[in-house]
């Protein structure tokens, strides 16, 4: 069967809230911060459990997400020792017989910035999030990449960079989508640094278009 590796990343130090935002949504044994991971997303959906299977085995790492789709499956693993978490992750392209590079480059689809957010918009946002809160006056920042699993490492990356609230990760499906909040400045940092990284990362190129608001 042929495999298409859509996201490929490894996380040398998971932060904080990244790793508790993990934990509050996995079904598998929960990351703590600073340990390493590594993040896999393929289609079809279904080959993610015997790429599951070779990760564990090839190495000590421990399992925060398996989610499989009929089109696209994720598995996250990961370790205290950031070699165990490479291990994982090169035991699984060796099975693929795919490089790092093969993976897709992630696109950016939309990227909003909503400046002082209403006390209304706030609490609909808060009722269907899994992570911090907005609140009232914050600067919220939207984004939406393809494939998803590289929202994981955009929320990660904001916040080594910025002092920012990671309000929702949506890291599976068709597309990721990330919603961070904070005061202006911090924010506008994290989404500029966010944004050169996941361009910064090489990979197959799967089109081009970036709605900026």
């Amino acid at each position: 069967m042929n495999i298409d590796l859509r996201t490929y990343v490894f996380l040398d130090s998971l932060q904080l809230q990244n790793a508790s935002f993990i934990a509050t949504v996995s079904k598998g044994y929960y990351p703590v911060g600073f340990q390493a991971c590594c993040i896999i997303e393929i289609a079809p959906g279904i080959e993610i459990n015997r790429l599951t299977d070779i990760a564990l085995k090839a190495t000590a790492v421990t399992p925060g997400l398996q989610i499989v789709e009929r089109a696209y499956g994720l598995l996250e693993v990961h370790s205290d020792r950031q070699g165990d978490a490479r291990t994982a992750g090169e035991a699984v392209l060796r099975e693929l017989g795919l490089k790092e590079e093969d993976r897709l480059k992630p696109r950016i689809l939309t990227s909003q910035l909503i400046k002082n957010v209403s006390d209304h918009h706030a609490q609909l946002i808060n009722k269907v999030r899994h992570g911090n809160m907005v609140l009232r006056g914050d600067t919220l920042y939207v984004l939406e990449v393809e494939p998803a699993g590289y929202a994981y490492y955009a929320a990660n990356e904001a916040e080594k960079t910025a002092r920012v609230n990671i309000v929702e990760v949506l890291g599976f499906g068709a597309f990721g989508r990330v919603y961070i909040s904070g005061d202006e400045a911090e924010v506008i940092e994290a989404r500029k640094t966010v944004e050169a990284r996941l361009q910064g990362l090489t990979g197959r190129t799967i089109g081009a278009g970036t709605q900026r608001i």
